[in-house]
C-alpha cells in the first residue's frame, strides 16, 4: 500500500465511528422532507438525546427555513483529531465549529482555504445576524481582510478567573478578594491540603493555562512562550520564560505540586469542561458576569470566584467560539440562511441550547428555564447569540444587559485584530511545536523539576527556531501596526 493510500484509508478509519452516531438516526428521517441537508459537526460530549433534539431541531428548520441537519457532536478531545480527518480525506461536510489550534484552528484553515469567506453574505441574506454580533467580533476574526466564520456573540473578553468551592470558603473564613494573583493563594491552598484531604487544593489539566494573564501577557502563537504586554501599543514581543516573572512563576508551580496542592495526573489529564462532583477547592478557569452559576450547575455544588486578568479583548477572545462554513459546501444560502437563524431567532437558539421544552426543561413563572434532565445539553459558547437566551433558574432576570455592561467595560488589546502570518517560519513552528508537546504541559503544572527541563526546554526552542519566529513575528505586527496607523 503506497503512503498516501494508507494515510487517506486511516483518515477513513478515523471518520468512520462518525457515521453511527446520533445523527444518523434522524438523517433518514429528515431528509426526505427538505431538498437540503446540512451536516454539522461540532464540539462537546455527545448527548444520549442529541438524535431526539436533532429531530425537534429539524422540524423547526424546514418550518422556518425549508432545510434540515444532521447534528453531529464530537468528544472535547476527539474533536481536533477527527475534524482534522474529515478535511484531509476530503470528506463532506458544511459547517463546523473552529476555534484555536486544537479546537478545529479556525486561522490554520482559513489559510488552507478549507471554510468559505461570508463576506458577500452580509449585505443579504446574513444581514440580520451581522448587525445582531458585536461589531468587535468582526474586527477580531478577521483573516487577510475577509471573515471566515460566525462568532458566538457572548463576553468579548474572558479574564482568567479563580473558582473556589464556596463550602469551603466559608468553613475556613477565607476572603477571597485578597485571592488575586498565583503567589497569593499559597498560605489557604497549604491549609486545604492539611485539613481537607478530599478535595484538590489546586486543580490543573494538560490545558495548563495562561499563567501569566495576571500580568496581562498574552500569547500571540498559542503554547509558544511569546507574548505581548496587551497594554503595550508597541507590541514588542518577548519569551515569557526568560524573564524575571516567567522563570519565577514556573519555579512557583513546581513548589506547588512538590506540596501537594496540585493534582499528579495534571501535565496528562484531560482538557474539557469541569466534571460534575469531582472536589476541587481552586481552579483557573476563563469567564464573565456570572459564570460562578455556570460552573456551580457544572460542578455539582456551589463555587465563587474572583478575578485576576485585566478585561481585555484579545484577538483570541473574539475567537473563542466560531461556526464556519465549509468552502466545499453545496450549500452556501442554506448554511447562511441556518447561521442567520441560530443568531436571531429565540426559538432555535433555546431548542439547540437547552433541548426540548417539557422533556429537559421547563419553564418557571417569570420564563426562566428549569432544567428537569441531563440527557442533552448544548455547549453554549460554540453555537450562536447569547443575547437571545432565556436565562435559567437563579440566574438575574437583567443577566444580558450585565453582559452588555460588562462588555462595555473592556479594553481593546493592542494588538486585536492582529494575525499572524505563519507561512514564512512554518518548519520552525512544526519544530518548536513538537518541543511545546514534550515539555509545555509538564513545566506549566510543576510537573517535573524546573531547574532541569526549564533550561532544557528553552534550548530545544531555540534549536528548533524560536528566535527566528520572534524576529518574523515582530516584523510582522510592525507591519501591521503601521499600516494600522496609517488607515
Amino acid at each position: 500500500m503506497t503512503r498516501r493510500a494508507f494515510a487517506l484509508l486511516t483518515a477513513i478509519l478515523l471518520i468512520l465511528p462518525l457515521s453511527s452516531c446520533a445523527s444518523s438516526q434522524t438523517e433518514d428521517a429528515t431528509a426526505k422532507k427538505a431538498d437540503v441537508n446540512l451536516i454539522y459537526y461540532t464540539i462537546g460530549n455527545p448527548d444520549r438525546d442529541l438524535a431526539k433534539v436533532n429531530e425537534a431541531l429539524n422540524e423547526m428548520l424546514y418550518e422556518k427555513l425549508g432545510i434540515t441537519i444532521s447534528y453531529n457532536k464530537i468528544a472535547w478531545n476527539d474533536y481536533h483529531t477527527r475534524l482534522t480527518a474529515l478535511i484531509h480525506s476530503g470528506a463532506y461536510f458544511d459547517i463546523a465549529f473552529a476555534s484555536n489550534s486544537t479546537q478545529g484552528d479556525y486561522i490554520g484553515n482559513a489559510a488552507k482555504g478549507v471554510w468559505l469567506a461570508l463576506d458577500p453574505y452580509f449585505d443579504s441574506i446574513g444581514k440580520e445576524m451581522y448587525d445582531a454580533i458585536d461589531p468587535i467580533y468582526w474586527d477580531g476574526i478577521r483573516y487577510k481582510g475577509k471573515i471566515y466564520g460566525i462568532p458566538t456573540n457572548k463576553e468579548t473578553c474572558v479574564p482568567e478567573m479563580f473558582m473556589f468551592a464556596k463550602e469551603l470558603v466559608e468553613k475556613h473564613g477565607i476572603d477571597i478578594s485578597k485571592l488575586k494573583t498565583i503567589e497569593s493563594l499559597e498560605p489557604v491552598l497549604s491549609l486545604i491540603a492539611a485539613q481537607d484531604a478530599d478535595y484538590i487544593p489546586f486543580d490543573f489539566d494538560s490545558n495548563a493555562r495562561n499563567l501569566f494573564a495576571q500580568e496581562a501577557y498574552e500569547s500571540l502563537i498559542d503554547r509558544l512562550p511569546l507574548m505581548i504586554d496587551s497594554y503595550d501599543k508597541t507590541c514588542t514581543i518577548f519569551n515569557v520564560l526568560e524573564t524575571t516573572v516567567g522563570q519565577s512563576r514556573i519555579a512557583l508551580m513546581r513548589r506547588y505540586y512538590q506540596s501537594g496542592y496540585i493534582n499528579e495526573d495534571a501535565a496528562i489529564k484531560e482538557s474539557g469542561g469541569l466534571t460534575a462532583g469531582e472536589k476541587v477547592f481552586c481552579k483557573m478557569s476563563s469567564g464573565g458576569p456570572y459564570s460562578d452559576m455556570l460552573w456551580s450547575n457544572d460542578r455539582g455544588y456551589e463555587v465563587v470566584t474572583q478575578q485576576i486578568s485585566p478585561k481585555i479583548v484579545t484577538t483570541e477572545s473574539t475567537r473563542g467560539g466560531i461556526m464556519a462554513v465549509s468552502a466545499k459546501t453545496l450549500y452556501p444560502d442554506a448554511c447562511v440562511s441556518f447561521l442567520n437563524a441560530l443568531n436571531t431567532d429565540p426559538d432555535i437558539r433555546n431548542l439547540i441550547n437547552f433541548g426540548i421544552e417539557n422533556v429537559h426543561y421547563t419553564l418557571t413563572d417569570s420564563g426562566q428555564v428549569r432544567r428537569i434532565s441531563d440527557a442533552y445539553s448544548g455547549v453554549q459558547y460554540t453555537q450562536g447569540n447569547w443575547f437571545i437566551l432565556k436565562t435559567t433558574e437563579g440566574e438575574p432576570l437583567n443577566k444580558w444587559a450585565e453582559f452588555r455592561r460588562f462588555n462595555r467595560s473592556a479594553t481593546k488589546s493592542a494588538a486585536l485584530g492582529f494575525t499572524p502570518d505563519t507561512a514564512p517560519f512554518s518548519q520552525e513552528l512544526e519544530n518548536c511545536t513538537k518541543v511545546c508537546d514534550r515539555y509545555y504541559a509538564a513545566l506549566m503544572t510543576g510537573s517535573v523539576d524546573d531547574t532541569v527541563y526549564l533550561p532544557r526546554y528553552l534550548s530545544e526552542l531555540k534549536a528548533a527556531g524560536l528566535d527566528k519566529i520572534q524576529t518574523l513575528l515582530q516584523q510582522q505586527i510592525n507591519e501591521w501596526l503601521s499600516q494600522k496607523e496609517a488607515a
